[in-house]
């Protein structure tokens, strides 16, 4: 048809047929009607539809990171970036087109006593002041944001999106109650546990204890405590999602058989990939997605090596001997901590990285690949565990999130696909967590 045609296609062919046949040029120029054409010869031709490309994908999908932690200005961290500053600071979430990360009030282990949950608390309550005064500068054009609907609202206002979350609840002593106040304060993503057991639950990372040169046992409460049962119903409640990264296996089977809404690994990779504890094993998994949940896989190198690699095993062993940490490990980094002598931590420090190498963005999408074949792609989602040791070739902080997207393409990931990894999975856990909490509440 010539409709098909370009305007200036279809007068070259009738030059030609001019030059030849005369009445019958004049006869099919008649014929022509406006609408094969357009409305008149300077009408430009339709635009052919493009496939859509990686920026124009990247710039309309709701990107949200679903965890990484607060940095509090002023104070030294190891983890921030080259320029000192927070992997996901305001710009580089702009510049990266990251629309949403989930901001974790965080602590470590410490003393299970009135002193040690003082300080625990002290900690949360800085870090939650920093997140809250982040977002109330209006330089940083950024909100905190407590529903789904309030993410999305973000986004179409062009301001970046803060959700508070929830790590260790050595934080809460034990008082299940306390958990209120951090809801009240804006807090909607709740983890148990961080590296160590504590009162309500425990962790898929056993604290080395220096004074006895050993682990503490690898299982206090055989998953939750009747604390931990109690938090898991009291978040329900509130309309809080639940977040299972760091818990013990026992402690996530018993928290999905006890939830009344989806839950969320938020920076869980595969474990069946690289055999890590913190990652999750195919029964999690599987467990997670049947309640609807998502697993969200993270540019973190310490949890996306290779673990079959023979050779790469026996060099990180070494470099512990050397160091002179206990030669078995979970992950490589493992007890870096417990090396007294800072040139010796150092050294040990850029040798396991070395032998790491700097990561690749296609290790994380084989994860992906992983939990998208093993359970759908809509059980899948993105949590970097940025400003805690997160950071890849190529993904070193929210500024290069579009690379990811640029991955997921090459990998064969439809457009939709991407849609529902980067945000909508997450979105619709949220969604589904708030609409199971009571009126009252």
């Amino acid at each position: 048809m010539l409709g098909k045609l370009s305007w200036q296609q279809v007068r070259g062919g009738l030059c030609v047929v001019l030059l030849s046949v005369v009445s019958a040029c004049s006869q099919e120029a008649a014929d022509l009607s406006d609408s094969d054409i357009g409305a008149g010869e300077n009408t430009p031709a339709a635009p052919v539809p493009q496939v859509p490309d990686a920026a124009f994908i990247h710039k309309n999908a709701l990107v949200i990171d679903a965890h990484a932690d607060i940095e509090i200005p002023g104070k030294y961290s190891r983890y921030v970036g080259d320029d000192g500053l927070s992997q996901v600071a305001p710009d580089k979430m702009q510049a990266g087109g990251v629309d949403a990360v989930v901001m974790a009030i965080a602590v470590g282990p410490g003393p299970r006593d009135e002193a040690g949950y003082e300080e625990a608390r002290l900690r949360a309550d800085e870090e939650l002041a920093a997140a809250l005064a982040l977002a109330a500068d209006p330089v940083n054009n950024t909100v905190i944001a407590t529903d789904a609907d309030a993410v999305l609202a973000a986004q179409a206002a062009g301001q970046s999106a803060l959700i508070l979350g929830f790590q260790n609840a050595r934080i809460l002593g034990r008082e299940v109650s306390a958990l209120d106040e951090f809801y009240a304060a804006g807090v909607r993503v709740f983890a148990l546990t961080h590296m160590g057991h504590n009162d309500f639950a425990d962790s898929s990372r056993p604290v080395f204890i220096g004074e006895t040169g050993s682990y503490e046992v690898n299982e206090e409460h055989g998953g939750l405590s009747n604390l931990g049962r109690a938090a898991v119903l009291r978040i329900n409640e509130l309309g809080g999602v639940i977040d299972v990264s760091q818990l013990s296996k026992a402690a996530t089977l018993e928290v999905l058989s006890l939830s009344s809404a989806p839950v969320i690994a938020s920076h869980s990779n595969v474990q069946a990939l690289s055999n890590v504890r913190r990652n999750r094993s195919d029964e999690e998994i599987q467990a997670i997605a049947a309640g609807g949940g998502t697993v969200h896989i993270s540019a973190f190198r310490g949890y996306l090596f290779d673990s079959n690699d023979a050779k790469l095993d026996a060099d990180i062993r070494t470099a512990r001997r050397v160091a002179g940490i206990a030669e078995d490990y979970d992950y490589p980094f493992e007890l870096y901590w417990e090396i007294d002598d800072s040139q010796i931590q150092q050294t040990y420090l850029t040798t396991i990285s070395d032998l790491l190498g700097p990561g690749r963005v296609d290790d994380m999408i084989a994860h992906i690949d992983y939990v998208v074949n093993l359970v759908g792609i809509e059980h899948v989602g993105i949590g970097n565990d940025f400003n805690h040791g997160s950071g890849i070739a190529g993904y070193n902080d929210a500024s290069e999130a579009q690379t990811v997207t640029e991955a997921l393409l090459q990998a064969g990931y439809s457009e939709n696909d991407i849609y529902q990894l980067w945000g909508q999975n997450f979105l619709r856990v949220m969604r589904a967590a708030q609409q199971g909490k009571p009126p009252s509440v």
